[in-house]
């Protein structure tokens, strides 16, 4: 699979105009973290919003290699963040130093355009990063939302090889994600399957023998996959972690599948999980995306913004050091080049996720949010 997962124009970094805090020092962009680090101290203090809750290691981590400056941490989904940052941007609030977040579609046009998330790229790190994966916004991993299954009852592999096999009666009511109006991440993927709509065509002939119909007023083969998978009895849940238990529990015979991140399979031993990817399945078991980061345009500690940034980029050894360490699992992946694969996890290359374009996304998306409500 092709690495170059944004396919940008210049739309997005046109818009991109930052309205930058009164105390923002253009200076700050090219300092080490070396240089970066007495200014951090003095601030004392870092405000990250964060899309996942293993920023809790990163701020333990952060804390022990920078004694003296106080990483504060809010896990919340990208949806939330979102939210809350234009809430308080409205509300002339300045909570957030560095926001943490996926959902690039929605990230591009409402944080990035209109000035309330900034750009940063620590200088080191320039030479090891592709050009999509530095501009608009600095792209630390690629995330997933992906089909997963529970290898302990399916020891051969997984249970399906095709898409649509997830529309026929022995998966009815057999079928978990998170709603897709609740998180974006989750939308996203819905707008995928109907951006690829020439290859979900593809696939249904090859299940089924047969060239698709659509239904009266469906338009394409993505649209009728969400259709039918809704009309399948999909079961929509409120969080990861409900279709990571339903789907990965130990001790079922019957077990469902479901949508979700490759990498929750970190957590198999601790939460008596056997989730694994269903990687052979065409067209494509899901989509894979960037996890960006950016400065508050409103940052009042913006050194210390950028030491934090610097730091979950990860060192210079070959697994990203105690800075990545949280996200070198199988399942996540390191945009930096010089941070190998880790060694459970597929290669990046044999991956079979569909790389999102934001811009495409970011165009479907309310169509496709308004084909999930009408099904619900």
């Amino acid at each position: 699979m092709d690495k170059k997962l944004l396919m940008l124009t210049t739309a997005f970094v046109a818009l991109a105009t930052p309205a930058f805090a009164q105390n923002y020092d253009p200076a700050l962009d090219a300092m080490s973290a070396e240089e970066l680090l007495p200014l951090a101290q003095a601030e004392g203090t870092v405000t990250v919003y964060a899309f996942t809750s293993r920023i809790a290691a990163v701020e333990a981590a952060f804390e022990a290699a920078y004694p003296g400056i106080d990483m504060v941490s809010h896990d919340m989904s990208s949806t939330e963040q979102i939210t809350r940052l234009k809430a308080e941007a409205a509300a002339g609030i300045a909570s957030a130093d560095v926001v943490y977040i996926s959902d690039a579609p929605v990230v591009f046009a409402e944080l990035l355009g209109p000035g309330l998330v900034t750009a940063y790229v620590p200088p080191r790190v320039v030479p090891l990063l592709d050009a999509n994966e530095r501009e608009p916004l600095l792209a630390q991993r690629l995330s997933t939302k992906v089909l997963m299954y529970n290898e302990e009852a399916n020891p051969d592999g997984a249970p399906v090889s095709n898409l649509w096999e997830l529309t026929t009666e022995d998966w009815t009511g057999r079928v978990i994600m998170v709603d897709p109006l609740q998180r974006g991440d989750y939308l996203d993927l819905m707008t995928e399957i109907v951006l690829r709509s020439d290859e979900m065509a593809s696939a249904y002939e090859a299940q089924f023998g047969s060239p698709i119909t659509l239904d009266d007023g469906v338009e394409n083969a993505g649209q009728q996959f969400i259709v039918d998978l809704f009309e399948n009895d999909l079961i929509l849940v409120s969080s990861t972690d409900d279709v990571n238990a339903a789907v990965g529990a130990l001790g079922q015979d019957n077990p469902p599948v479901g949508f979700t991140s490759y990498s929750d399979r970190r957590d198999n031993e601790d939460e008596g999980w056997a989730l694994q990817v269903a990687n052979d399945v065409v067209p494509s078991n899901g989509i894979i995306f960037p996890a960006v980061l950016g400065v508050s345009s409103t940052a009042t500690h913006p050194a210390a913004a950028r030491l934090a940034i610097d730091f979950l980029m990860g060192d210079d050894s070959e697994t990203g050091g105690e800075g990545f360490k949280p996200f070198y699992v199988a399942g996540d992946y390191a945009t930096r080049s010089d941070i190998v694969s880790h060694p459970d996890a597929v290669p990046l290359d044999q991956f079979s996720a569909w790389s999102i374009d934001p811009i495409a996304t970011s165009n479907l998306r309310q169509e496709v949010g308004d084909l999930v409500l009408s099904l619900q």
